[in-house]
């Protein structure tokens, strides 16, 4: 979480259930404890053979408690639960989650989930076998049906020398999605499962020689965490990245990176055929030298560079105009909706909401999510604001929050229009 921008104090109840991946829930603890949340650690007696009761009461400034038979006259068991605004379990095993459908109460931990009326989220870890197992998916669906979010775990190295989907995602993911249902309980309904979702994010970089390239400043945070979102919300997501300053890919989402504006446009070009929404949130290099130097462009003697001075510019493709312009060709699916971005600044002409409805109608997509920059507004921030312009004339401030939420908002927005008539 933004260390600009605060929550209130809340009380948060990390579960940490008996895996290898266990670890990570100290880095998990500490982002909400730096936060200024209340957090009050509830591990498994298993849990605590990978990581001792010290660690987690240094960390989260709480004594650890495991059975219901501890400190008995505070009642932990219905008070923790009681008291929680969310409910983490991170790892949740296949045995803890098994526990938690069938609604047993044999420990601190699944006695606290019964207890609990406030978000609950699990992120699974374990070998992807077990993730695959019908009675993981099973107890998954239970889980899920009585409100509580699954998240999809990430895929990677998992314990010994397997790899696969099962790897716990994170801690910074964990913990942005607990921030995300800190601020909006409903914020991760399952309303994309079965859907396919496409976005771009970053900046593109446009070679000028083998050290040089012009490009902008965003860092694709925005699109990172609307593919995060789309994908926890049931989507099959692919991310088009290009310049994204090293951000950690989003779990549960397939990553294609990309340099220049046309290699963007190829790439979405290809993923965009079959997806039943788009998400243009990548900043596209508009021009692009004429020519790219296959050797360094020198100074000579006096320090000057006419090649460096003087650079023909060549105007680069439209990507998000292409995408509208194929799915009326019949190139993409007729019903796919098709969202843009555009940065803008207002001027003694027109305000940055004037120059936004303009590109709306120029470009033809279905959601344009117009952002005013400058003055460390938007690029390279984590929170965002901005207005959500639809073509049938709507318009919605988005106040200022996390990119997070934001993305919430945005798919929320998205969501009501796939499938409907064109």
């Amino acid at each position: 979480m933004n260390s600009s921008r605060r929550s209130a104090a809340r009380n948060v109840v990390v579960g940490v259930g008996g895996g290898i991946a266990a670890y990570k829930a100290c880095a998990l603890v500490r982002h909400f404890t730096e936060a200024g949340h209340n957090v009050h650690v509830v591990p498994t007696e298993s849990a605590l053979r990978f990581v001792g009761a010290a660690t987690f009461e240094a960390l989260s400034g709480n004594p650890v408690h495991t059975s219901v038979f501890e400190s008995i006259p505070d009642v932990l068991h219905v008070k923790l639960g009681q008291q929680a605004d969310l409910v983490i379990i991170a790892p949740a095993t296949a045995d803890l989650m098994a526990r938690a459908a069938q609604g047993r109460s044999d420990d601190l931990l699944t006695g606290t989930l019964l207890t609990a009326r406030c978000p609950v989220l699990f992120a699974p870890a374990m070998h992807t076998e077990m993730w695959e197992h019908a009675a993981t998916r099973a107890n998954v669906a239970t889980l899920r049906a009585r409100g509580a979010t699954v998240l999809e775990p990430a895929r990677g190295r998992l314990t010994g020398k397997d790899t696969g989907a099962g790897r716990l995602p994170e801690p910074d993911e964990i913990g942005t999605f607990g921030d995300l249902l800190l601020s909006r309980a409903d914020a991760l309904p399952r309303d994309l499962e079965g859907r396919t979702v496409v976005v771009s994010a970053g900046g593109t970089r446009e070679a000028l020689d083998p050290v040089r390239y012009l490009t902008n400043r965003s860092s694709g945070k925005q699109g990172y965490a609307l593919a995060r979102v789309a994908a926890q919300r049931g989507a099959t997501v692919t991310l088009i990245a290009g310049n994204t300053m090293g951000l950690a890919d989003p779990a549960a989402v397939d990553v294609v990176r990309i340099g220049s504006a046309r290699e963007l446009q190829a790439a979405m070009s290809e993923h965009a055929r079959t997806a039943d929404l788009v998400v243009m949130a990548a900043a596209v290099a508009d021009y692009r030298p004429g020519e790219v130097a296959a050797t360094k462009l020198k100074k000579d003697a006096d320090g000057h560079s006419a090649a460096l001075e003087t650079v023909t510019m060549i105007e680069n493709p439209d990507v998000l105009a292409g995408l509208v312009a194929a799915r009326a060709r019949g190139e993409l699916a007729a019903r796919s909706v098709i969202v843009g971005f555009a940065a803008e600044t207002g001027d003694a002409d027109c305000t940055v909401l004037d120059y936004g409805r303009a590109k709306l109608k120029r470009k033809g997509c279905d959601l344009l999510v117009l952002n005013a920059v400058g003055d460390g507004r938007a690029f390279e921030v984590d929170e965002n604001a901005g207005w959500l312009l639809g073509a049938d004339g709507s318009e919605a401030a988005l106040s200022l929050d996390s990119k997070t939420v934001m993305a919430s908002r945005i798919l929320d927005a998205a969501v009501a229009q796939i499938g409907a008539p064109r």
